[in-house]
């Protein structure tokens, strides 16, 4: 074996191989100082911003391991390590694993728009793939919904990212429209009074927006009478079931007829 020929191949390659990878050395250890410096930024950040705590660290460890995988990438290409076959392994890959997972994925990122986005929340009511009822969970590849009769419903995200969500409760308040038809010997004044004795009377109405009572229709055979009163978002169909039955009991004892008696 020839040493000096050996000896003099090592020292060339040193001198070029052995820069780059120094260099690459110092660029991946303060990469992941940087990496680290940028995760507890982005940790204190999501936390000003009132990000929910179940995206928290999937947004922070998604940001971070994109980033080391970035500095690996970087790495291997300053040290001079040929990426073709690895971009063509990880091509490939990505494109089975699209093909595979693309309605979880969906769901996924659905979550994650949910959870940013917050189109609602925890405990709010809302009607959604013809359900009824209030929001229990959110999670990142579906939502819980409890209904009012008690039932579990749980929800695939790209389900409520992509269609029509009705939110009862986000803006606190809910009108309600309760609606009577008289014939024309009913006097209208003597009604209008009955239902507004039982509005004042049920202390579950809110005050403010103004209660309306008026005549929405005119029909051959008598008239319909419409009342709008305000009542808070959460408990609204049993301040109704209340109302309404004080409604009818006042209509008695004032004397007035209710359709079919």
């Amino acid at each position: 074996m020839n040493w000096n020929q050996f000896y003099n191949t090592a020292y060339n390659w040193i001198l070029t191989v052995g820069p780059r990878i120094v260099f690459g050395i110092i660029f991946f250890i303060a990469g992941l100082w940087l990496v680290r410096k940028l995760k507890n930024w982005l940790n204190h950040h999501l936390l000003k911003k009132n990000i929910a705590s179940s995206v928290r660290p999937f947004l922070l460890n998604l940001i971070t391991i994109s980033l080391q995988i970035m500095l690996v990438l970087g790495f291997m290409q300053i040290v001079g390590i040929r990426m073709t076959v690895f971009a063509a392994a990880i091509g490939a890959f990505g494109v089975a694993a699209g093909l595979a997972l693309s309605g979880t994925l969906q769901n996924f990122t659905s979550g994650v728009l949910i959870l940013l986005l917050k189109p609602f929340r925890v405990g709010d009511n809302v009607i959604a793939q013809s359900y009824e009822g209030t929001v229990h969970s959110i999670q990142i590849f579906f939502t819980v919904i409890k209904t009012f009769d008690n039932r579990t419903v749980i929800m695939p995200n790209s389900k409520l990212s992509n269609e029509i969500i009705v939110n009862l409760s986000r803006e606190g308040k809910r009108r309600m429209d309760i609606e009577f038809k008289f014939g024309f010997g009913t006097d209208f004044n003597t009604v209008k009074q009955s239902l507004e004795k039982s509005v004042d009377a049920e202390v579950g109405l809110l005050k403010e927006p103004a209660r309306r009572v008026g005549v929405s229709s005119v029909e051959p055979d008598g008239y319909k009478v419409i009342l709008n009163v305000w009542a808070p978002s959460h408990g609204f169909n049993d301040v109704k079931l209340l109302l309404q039955q004080r409604i009818m009991d006042d209509l008695k004892s004032s004397g007035i007829k209710l359709p079919g008696t």
